[in-house]
């Protein structure tokens, strides 16, 4: 069975739950916005489901769930943001507001994102630069979950990595992936179900592959492109955690639990201003490649599919399962 709420509706009740468990006001709208967008577009793993967790680690201080983020400007085109061990949301939302003023100036901008926490729908952030005509690029690592190719110890997060460009008069492209062959946060939802896990998923503690979730969650994740993906999430590690001044995966606590001490996470966050790399056209030749994607019936311009979720839960509302429901509620 299912509860079907409004966006407001749905954002309500998360956010009345986080402020129950000591989450400020602020920051739980922030995080409201953020799962339920994140459910909208069909991303349940980052979405409602993680509410429990979120809320136990904020009761218990392993989330400071009052933290203000704080920005510095240290070169015109380069803003640190300490999230304060807080939610990673309210960071978002800083780099949001300050990375576009400074593009403005420089043509370029990045941001360094430190003492932060779940990361989400990185798409959902990226598309925000996007919607305001500028190309954006973010990564951010995670608590480790995968191992470095032909190894078993969890030394890399799922890493995420994210792509957003405008499109004339049309939605952005959106690209937004993990190098996990899927997100780590599909094996917890199967975990919290009681389902298997499909076989390539993960390996256990000892580097078999399995489709029980709780020995995938005690085990590794499979890189996507084997040892590409394994690369790919080293430079994540690098940019989002090294350069940042985070923890790297193997040092960060767990987000699925209220044990241990804050994850402190970091994320890496490049915006460009398309017009002073490539001029006027910039857009319409960004245009023009996805024309050529579109023409093709079988294919599908990165993107879309979130953004016609989200319309239909704006237009029809989220369908949010009982036993969400009822742990929502019981925050």
């Amino acid at each position: 069975m299912t509860t079907t709420l409004s966006i407001a509706e749905a954002e309500g009740l998360v956010a009345e739950a986080m402020q129950r468990a000591n989450v400020g006001e602020a920051q739980a709208a922030s995080v409201a916005r953020a799962l339920v967008a994140a459910e909208a577009c069909g991303q349940g793993g980052h979405g409602l489901r993680r509410v429990a967790a979120y809320s136990a680690q904020a009761k218990v201080g392993k989330v400071a769930g009052t933290a203000s983020p704080l920005s510095e400007r240290i070169r015109s085109g380069v803003l640190r943001i300490d999230a304060k061990n807080g939610f990673a949301f309210p960071a978002f939302d800083l780099a949001v507001e300050q990375l576009p003023r400074m593009v403005a100036e420089t043509g370029i901008a990045a941001a360094a994102i430190r003492n932060s926490h779940h990361a989400g729908v990185l798409a959902l952030t990226v598309e925000r630069f996007a919607s305001a005509g500028l190309v954006a690029i973010m990564m951010a690592n995670a608590p480790g979950a995968m191992a470095a190719w032909g190894g078993t110890k969890p030394l890399f997060g799922t890493n995420p990595i994210a792509f957003a460009a405008p499109l004339p008069g049309e939605d952005p492209i959106v690209i937004d992936l993990s190098l996990s062959k899927v997100a780590r946060g599909k094996v917890m939802a199967a975990k919290q179900k009681g389902t298997a896990i499909p076989e390539g998923w993960a390996l256990d503690k000892n580097g078999n592959p399995t489709t029980d979730a709780d020995a995938a969650l005690a085990g590794t994740m499979v890189p996507a492109g084997d040892a590409k993906g394994a690369a790919l999430a080293l430079m994540v590690e690098m940019l989002a955690a090294g350069m940042t001044g985070a923890n790297y995966a193997y040092e960060a606590s767990s987000l699925f639990d209220d044990k241990g001490p804050p994850p402190a996470l970091g994320q890496f966050l490049m915006v460009i201003d398309p017009k002073a790399m490539g001029g006027d056209g910039v857009l319409q030749r960004f245009g023009a490649l996805a024309a050529e994607i579109a023409s093709e019936p079988e294919t599908r311009i990165p993107g879309r599919r979130g953004q016609e979720g989200r319309r239909q839960a704006a237009a029809e509302g989220i369908a949010i399962e009982d036993d969400v429901m009822a742990t929502i509620q019981a925050v």
